[in-house]
């Protein structure tokens, strides 16, 4: 499949999990990926694997998006320098910090939640709207939570970040509607990913779904027949 061939996917959270498999996905589908994640050597990874499935060598941007949250404004122009487009963006990057009470919450651990889930969104969306609006068909997915309808103890500082998020991402869909651009949000529900691993360690994580499993759902957002705007699409749980 190369429905997305000549198109540029730029990927954050790229290094493992949901956003490695995403990347390969759209790889195979012909897009030249730009991957972002904190990690040099699980971006590699994902290159590698990405070549084995025969997609185009990636380009690799390993920074910190809280702490070094200055270089996300630079992507898109740098892109578009060097590719002459951008034409998808993915937001798949999350942080969970502690799981606590909300008195317990941490400014470190808030400022990391909120860095990565929200403020990178806002900045991703502020860098990339430009490229997406000149491409034939932009398209742009936030990975976002169900406890965001479903608030949990423990997990205040997480469902509130991606809430943030979810309403920002709505409203910019909605200013982009008259525009070729389509904005959706994804929830791939429970995932077998390290943050899963990490909320609910003891977990069976063979009975849930696998990264590379829901990767294709996402990869559809990307296409240009895609033509929901502002939409939540997520993946019923598993069995």
């Amino acid at each position: 499949m190369t429905s997305l061939s000549g198109k540029v996917a730029l990927i954050t959270g790229a290094s493992r999990g949901i956003g490695a498999a995403l990347a390969v996905e759209l790889a195979r589908r012909g897009a030249q990926c730009v991957l972002v994640a904190r990690t040099q050597g699980g971006l590699e990874e994902t290159d590698d694997a990405i070549r084995a499935a025969g997609g185009l060598p990636a380009t690799l941007l390993p920074f910190d998006l809280v702490r070094q949250a200055d270089k996300i404004d630079m992507i898109g122009p740098s892109i578009v320098e060097r590719f002459g487009r951008l034409d998808i963006l993915v937001h798949n990057a999350g942080a969970l910090g502690t799981l606590t009470p909300v008195s317990h919450v941490t400014p470190k651990d808030w400022a990391d939640v909120v860095g990565v889930n929200l403020t990178a969104a806002w900045r991703l969306i502020r860098t990339a709207e430009p490229p997406l609006r000149a491409a034939p068909a932009g398209r742009a997915v936030f990975l976002t939570t169900g406890r965001v309808q479903r608030p949990k103890p423990y997990w205040g500082a997480y469902g509130a970040a991606k809430a943030g998020m979810e309403h920002l991402v709505q409203t910019w869909a909605a200013e982009l509607a008259n525009t070729a651009v389509r904005v959706n949000l994804f929830d791939p529900d429970i995932v077998a990913t390290q943050m899963r691993a990490t909320a609910m360690p003891g977990e069976d994580q063979s009975r849930l779904w696998q990264p590379k499993d829901v990767a294709p759902a996402i990869a559809a957002l990307c296409e240009a027949e895609e033509t929901r705007n502002g939409e939540t699409v997520r993946l019923p749980p598993l069995g």
